[in-house]
């Protein structure tokens, strides 16, 4: 039985769909869950969403849309805090706008000692560049949150697939062994392309993609390029890939593609996996659309269920992931491993920004 104290977190993330904040409290010494607490999630402006954008790749007014991307995250602290009281740490993720690990650069903006000193609370933030810069991929993160989860299952090995902006899968076997990577695009350009066709954010329980057609010429050619054939693990930015090879499709027709191609990059993912898995869970935006499901269904010829089925909260995983890191990250127990992100040994992440309470 574990001695380390249970601490209450709150963790924080805004994924590469950059839709808003999710944040989530944990009970958790950073082995054991003891309470799975209250949740929101708070939509960025759009002005500030639009702001985002205009920073990607570490161009323009970066500080200045720190400082507002910081302040939003404290907005999101304060109205969970409202639910649940106070608590001892936060992990806040931050936003990424560039992730190059292949040439030792990831970065993700929030400025942890600006929300420590707003919110009253120490703050673990900029939980990647250690990873890094000591030879890793930087991602995926949330993996050792699925670990812990999955030691309550009884079942093995399975899956654990995240369906945000970019998909990363993690594969879980006997003896807690674990395999973690990006499969590929998600939401992204299926999201980018609603945009563009019909102003809406996303393409709503895939409504759109159901009433197109599937173009299986143009999603072969795009499995053609070699970061499929690439070993994991190994880790994909938002703008990796381009929706450009739908442009000549209708709407409707280029939905369903683009969803279908989100799908059919896990079923090439699923190549890499040691073993089948028992059971696909699916957590994050992607598993609301009823068309990317029934693909993921049909091209891994497979289980596939929400992550719901096993009771886990599919809409805020990534956040509870970076509320059980902080705590970890106190503990000293490591975030990142040889087979999550590629790092030579097991890692710790992140920095401590320490408040100044009255």
């Amino acid at each position: 039985m574990s001695q380390r104290a249970m601490r209450r977190a709150i963790g924080l993330m805004s994924g590469t769909s950059m839709d808003g904040i999710d944040a989530a409290l944990l009970e958790t010494n950073g082995e054991m869950i003891r309470l799975f607490g209250p949740h929101l999630m708070v939509p960025y402006r759009d002005d500030l969403k639009q702001r985002i954008r205009s920073v990607l790749g570490g161009k323009g007014p970066v500080e200045e849309v720190e400082r507002d991307v910081t302040l939003a995250h404290a907005e999101a602290v304060e109205l969970l805090v409202r639910q649940t009281g106070p608590v001892d740490v936060i992990g806040f993720h931050g936003q990424t706008i560039l992730h190059e690990p292949d040439k030792g650069r990831t970065w993700q903006i929030g400025d942890g000692a600006l929300l420590a000193e707003r919110t009253g609370t120490d703050v673990v933030f900029d939980f990647r560049s250690n990873d890094v810069a000591r030879g890793g991929e930087g991602a995926p993160l949330a993996p050792i949150l699925h670990q812990a989860l999955a030691r309550n299952l009884g079942r093995r090995p399975i899956a654990v697939l995240n369906l945000g902006g970019v998909g990363n899968v993690t594969w879980i076997g006997e003896g807690d062994a674990m395999l973690a990577f990006d499969t590929g695009p998600a939401n992204a350009l299926v999201d980018d392309w609603i945009a563009e066709k019909t102003g809406d954010a996303y393409d709503r329980n895939g409504a759109l993609a159901v009433a197109g057609k599937v173009n299986e010429a143009l999603i072969e050619a795009q499995l053609d390029n070699p970061w499929f054939a690439q070993l994991p693990p190994k880790s994909l930015d938002r703008y990796g890939f381009s929706g450009d090879f739908v442009a000549s499709l209708n709407p409707a027709d280029g939905a369903a593609t683009l969803t279908a191609f989100s799908a059919a990059c896990v079923a090439r993912a699923a190549r890499h996996l040691p073993e089948p898995p028992e059971i696909w869970l699916v957590c994050g935006g992607g598993r609301h659309n009823r068309f990317l499901m029934s693909e993921l269904r049909r091209r891994l010829n497979a289980d596939v269920q929400p992550c719901e089925a096993v009771r886990w909260q599919g809409d805020v995983l990534e956040a509870q992931a970076f509320a059980y890191m902080a705590v970890r990250h106190l503990e000293g127990l490591p975030i990142s491993f040889p087979g999550t992100t590629g790092v030579p040994q097991p890692l710790t992440g992140g920095r401590l920004a320490v408040s100044r309470k009255p």
